[in-house]
């Protein structure tokens, strides 16, 4: 399906992996970009590992069937390895693997036209929601999905600002 693999930035910290197996143009480096601000903002170990996989809609149906029994491509899929959780101010943060983040562009442009926002802006809150996800925020109950998709919206829009985009 998709393979993962490693890039060791020059500085000797795990980068973030951006991988586009999906057949759809879109920008890595601003996905990577995204991804590192969130993680600076949870407080995530500079040497945790995340990548972002982009996958095409056959891929990602398959996906959804294995993992979670549902048919049908879906936006975005989360796959935590080592459980990290968001740092403490008081606390060193572990490094560790993060997970893969598995998006699906092609059902992002639907959302994104439904939603009367930009494909780019879908796919970075897509980023946004599955990193969250690695990090064990969930949305299954109102309270958590209050919480989370608060959370989501702070990340996004303090990126996109600081970028002159929002």
């Amino acid at each position: 399906m998709y393979e993962r693999g490693c890039s060791v930035g020059e500085n000797g910290l795990v980068s973030i992996e951006v991988n586009n197996e999906s057949g759809v143009s879109v920008d890595e480096a601003e996905i990577a970009a995204l991804a590192r601000n969130v993680l600076d903002a949870m407080r995530v170990h500079q040497q945790a590992e995340l990548s972002v996989v982009l996958v095409d809609e056959a891929s990602m149906e398959q996906l959804h069937i294995q993992w979670m029994d549902e048919p049908g491509p879906t936006d975005v899929l989360s796959f935590p390895m080592d459980e990290l959780r968001p740092g403490k101010a008081d606390e060193e943060p572990e490094p560790g693997l993060l997970g893969d983040v598995v998006l699906c562009p092609q059902v992002a442009k639907v959302q994104a036209r439904a939603a009367g926002h930009s494909f780019e802006e879908e796919l970075l809150l897509l980023t946004t929601h599955g990193i969250l996800h690695l990090l064990g925020f969930d949305h299954a109950e109102p309270e958590e999905e209050k919480e989370m998709f608060a959370l989501q919206r702070k990340l996004l829009l303090t990126f996109l600002a600081a970028r002159g985009k929002a």
